[in-house]
């Protein structure tokens, strides 16, 4: 699952009154997810939608449909979500006291398994469950509400987890705040997978959601330039015995 930049919308910045149609326009836009927040008013201080919304609106789009549960409890609601469309679950390592037990539940329903940890979590959480996992999404807000600013003390937790993460075929995330203006630096710090809300829902077409999705890859894309060309100069060192050019 890694590799590329992926960016994923997040739906909860859309205009409810037309989800079905918002959903179709980002998709139309160049949208590679659809970023579905469900909240529960106990786990975080907001309600959005649940199960049912998510199987209307999974009819409009083949697009793989990225649902982070900020639920607690979470696991009597798994099989829902996964009947219901989602391909990607996603739970909070704080929601439960069985994380691992969570992680193996969405596998056996057949779904990818993420986790999410919450600003003041330490990535040492997921330490012992990293081989259950597809994906891990990295809060750069505290969950609950959609149009915060991002919290830049977060990029050094997301160049830690992604040294945890090595080379196992897992895509680092992250939500809350994303802009073009600090899309390079969360993919310098290593994130692959960038959720946007409020930086996408700008305007009313399709064809300015589009422009504000082109632009939040091009800047993710240029962020991982540098790394991308110190690899290169490194490679051109060893072929070259060692002697810098």
């Amino acid at each position: 699952m890694t590799g590329e930049i992926i960016i994923a919308p997040s739906i909860l910045a859309a205009d409810f009154s037309r989800l079905g149609q918002e959903v179709a326009a980002i998709d139309a836009a160049g949208a590679d997810w659809i970023h579905c927040d469900v909240m529960d008013g106990h786990f975080v201080p907001n309600i959005s939608f649940g199960a049912d919304v998510l199987k209307a609106i999974r009819l409009t789009t083949k697009k793989i449909f990225d649902v982070h549960l900020m639920i607690a409890p979470v696991d009597p609601y798994l099989e829902a979500f996964a009947k219901a469309g989602a391909d990607v679950i996603t739970v909070h390592a704080e929601a439960g006291p069985h994380l691992d037990r969570s992680l193996q539940a969405i596998r056996a329903l057949g779904k990818k398994a993420g986790v999410s940890l919450c600003p003041a979590t330490p990535e040492s959480a997921i330490e012992y469950v990293l081989d259950r996992l597809d994906l891990v999404l990295v809060m750069t807000v505290n969950p609950g509400f959609g149009g915060q600013s991002f919290l830049e003390s977060q990029l050094e937790k997301i160049a830690r987890i992604k040294s945890m993460i090595g080379g196992r075929p897992i895509r680092l995330e992250v939500d809350g705040g994303i802009t073009r203006d600090n899309a390079a630096a969360v993919a310098a710090a290593g994130a692959d997978t960038l959720v946007a809300g409020s930086a996408v829902f700008r305007g009313e077409s399709a064809a300015e959601y589009a422009a504000n999705i082109a632009a939040i890859r091009t800047a993710a894309e240029a962020g991982r330039v540098p790394k991308l060309q110190d690899s290169s100069a490194q490679r051109m060192r060893v072929s070259d015995g060692g002697r810098a050019r």
